[in-house]
């Protein structure tokens, strides 16, 4: 799918990391997993590739994993959340998730940022990348 993804124009990819494995503890394979779709970067090295963790779903401990994974896999970023679970992005995720993958690393803030004040609170928090609806009345609201 990644691949006719970038052969139809797709220049960034999201996906979501294999939650069952690793809940389970299989991080090879969700390394495997997470690989198989950066593989897509041989087509061109443009491409960004951007792993969502659905944080609301894990354990702290689990969140480091993921990003560790993630980021060894050859990702991009790392995204908080899809939005169709929990809470969507929060300050403290965010900022756990900037501490584990340095600052080489792509992090993107994604649900629930709906005001002005929620997106300078993620980008404080360490997001380079916001994910949001409100995009229009963040940036009219912006002082």
């Amino acid at each position: 799918e990644a691949v006719k993804a970038v052969e139809n124009g797709a220049e960034e990819l999201d996906m979501v990391i294999n939650l069952s494995a690793l809940k389970s503890g299989d991080y090879e394979a969700v390394k495997r997993d997470v690989a198989a779709v950066v593989d897509v970067k041989r087509l061109s090295k443009e491409i960004v590739v951007k792993v969502i963790i659905e944080t609301a779903c894990l354990t702290k401990e689990e969140k480091v994993i993921a990003c560790r994974l993630v980021k060894e896999a050859g990702a991009d970023f790392v995204k908080t959340s899809t939005g169709f679970f929990g809470k969507g992005a929060s300050v403290e995720d965010v900022r756990l998730m900037r501490q584990t993958v340095g600052s080489d690393f792509g992090v993107k803030a994604a649900g629930g940022i709906r005001t002005c004040a929620d997106a300078v609170a993620m980008i404080e928090a360490g997001a380079n990348r916001i994910g949001t609806s409100t995009a229009v009345e963040i940036v009219e609201a912006a002082p």
